[in-house]
């Protein structure tokens, strides 16, 4: 098989196995109630200082009106809580409650071990060759996500 067969094959099963997989590593008893892109959004917002619905969003290439399903979903579950903004009461601000920050932690933990799995047994040469061709790819999909 030449290197655009192998690439090829790899690329398609890890699209098709990475949310599969992910659902399944996050899913464990304490999270029972997460699905994995509830967990994209608990990631998004983060553990830093509260975001706007807007950016969020933006963040997660979704509109306003599709993350506002999904946040009263993970506000319901006690995962995220809305807050008024003090200087502008029109804007909703968004934070992860102490549940949510475990799920974060949870969440990264797993992105955590395939990052040590992918880089295993490289050299730092190789690492960099790596990185360079997966923003390759990563521009190649902004580029056509429209």
């Amino acid at each position: 098989m030449d290197i655009n067969e192998t690439l090829n094959e790899v690329l398609v099963k890890l699209f098709r196995d990475i949310n599969t997989i992910e659902e399944r590593a996050i899913r464990t008893e304490e999270y029972r109630d997460v699905t994995a892109n509830d967990m994209h959004v608990i990631e998004a917002i983060g553990t830093g200082a509260p975001k706007n619905m807007t950016t969020v969003a933006k963040l997660l290439s979704v509109t306003t009106g599709t993350l506002t399903i999904s946040m009263n979903s993970l506000v319901k579950k006690g995962y995220v809580q809305r807050v008024r903004s003090e200087e502008d009461r029109r804007v909703v601000l968004v934070s992860l409650t102490e549940k949510g920050k475990r799920a974060f932690a949870h969440h990264k933990q797993f992105h955590d071990a395939m990052i040590r799995e992918v880089l295993k047994g490289l050299d730092g040469e190789e690492q960099e060759v790596l990185r360079r061709a997966l923003l390759n790819l990563m521009n190649f999909f902004e580029e056509r996500k429209g």
